[in-house]
């Protein structure tokens, strides 16, 4: 298991480095801004499509075998941006193809934590991986870059290929063997079965929607961060102290609760979802950007209400379906927030940013309880009996 982890820290540096890297090797390429941009559109959009035609792949075959080809073939495409003069519209197919490639694996590693770890210790396996991610972002684009400014963009991409290759080495050689599902038809029809199944189980579906809709919400003060500190009169860079508290705030939480007993998590359900979401309506005080970052580590905290609801979802859902659930779930988190985002930019254009932030806690607030009153009230049927 410890491998696992450690794997995914790797390849989380290792990836959040390449962004870093790719970006400015874009705008040193074009000049463009938008296009430079453009790296962050293209390694988040396309886990819609990989998670929504390729899902089946995490139940077909061994978890193993899926993680590792997926860490081989995400190094084989940051190892093609190395060519020299690669265009920069080759540039972003490669990364579109890395974003396809990366729910599939989330969703591989998800599944198997299930197979390895007993049912009470999967929820804090993962809240550590969530605590991964969130520490590596909270350093990986600083450090990302410095290193830049050090070795420069074309190294750290070829750091990056380095990162890949050693999580399919400590993934291959320490991760032990599960059994893969059973195979029906072609991979997308098996991928759109799993779409239906999530869909048409109601209980399912509620626990899934409230793991999306909680941080769609939270997640509005990030992207209207920059914006924010300019209508605060500061500067620009210290939108950096906002984007940090929220990342501090979500490890903290993870961690504290992590320690808490199962039973003790469940009531915290309702408690934590509150914290991600009140504390941006008291952006209608336009806070200062201290208070603002605090405020916004109050909310990261209370995404810790996932270690409650993943053994809701693991004891819904039928074991087959385990790895195109997991694979939904991180493709469908990462288009909401992407979606909510370019909402809350758009509606900013319109409103005060802080206005806008006040809004989405009020909404969100509102809208996460109902949700969680619906899927907090419902037993869990057998899974045997949900299979379609």
């Amino acid at each position: 298991m410890r491998n696992i982890f450690l794997a995914h820290t790797v390849s989380m540096v290792g990836t959040i480095a390449a962004q870093v890297a790719l970006s400015i090797l874009v705008f040193e390429r074009t000049g463009s801004p938008l296009l430079s941009a453009l790296v962050l559109v293209c390694s988040f959009v396309p886990y819609a499509l990989g998670g929504i035609v390729l899902s089946s792949i995490a139940d077909r075959f061994p978890a193993r075998r899926v993680l590792v080809v997926c860490d081989l073939l995400s190094a084989l495409c940051i190892g093609l941006m190395l060519i020299p003069d690669l265009p920069v519209g080759a540039l972003l197919g490669l990364l579109l193809l890395t974003g396809i490639i990366a729910p599939i694996f989330a969703g591989a590693r998800a599944a198997s934590l299930a197979h390895l770890l007993p049912a009470d210790l999967f929820p804090v396996g993962r809240s550590l991986l969530r605590a991964i991610s969130q520490l590596t972002v909270l350093t990986g684009f600083a450090l990302g870059a410095i290193a830049v400014a050090a070795i420069g963009p074309t190294w750290l991409l070829a750091l990056d290929v380095v990162t890949f290759a050693a999580s399919a080495v400590l993934i291959g050689v320490g991760t032990p063997y599960t059994p893969p599902g059973e195979r029906q038809r072609n991979t997308v029809s098996d991928s759109l079965s799993g779409l239906r199944y999530l869909f048409t189980t109601r209980r399912l579906r509620t626990l899934i929607l409230l793991t999306w809709v909680a941080p769609a919400f939270s997640s509005v003060p990030d992207g209207l961060a920059v914006a924010y500190t300019a209508q605060a009169g500061t500067a620009a860079a210290t939108a950096g102290a906002l984007f940090t508290g929220y990342a501090a705030g979500t490890v903290l939480g993870e961690l504290v609760v992590a320690r808490f007993t199962p039973t003790t998590r469940r009531r915290l359900v309702v408690p934590l979802l509150i914290a991600s979401q009140i504390p941006a309506i008291a952006f209608l005080a336009t806070p200062s950007i201290a208070v603002a970052a605090v405020l916004l580590a109050i909310s990261g905290a209370g995404y810790a209400f996932n270690q409650a609801i993943d053994p809701m979802i693991l004891a819904t859902v039928d074991p087959s379906y385990r790895g195109r659930l997991f694979t939904v779930q991180t493709s469908g988190l990462m288009a909401i927030q992407g979606l909510s985002i370019a909402l809350a930019g758009l509606i900013g254009t319109f409103l005060k940013p802080n206005l806008t932030i006040a809004f989405s806690g009020i909404l969100g607030t509102t809208v996460t309880l109902l949700i969680a009153r619906q899927a907090l009230t419902r037993e869990p049927p057998s899974p045997a009996t949900q299979v379609p």
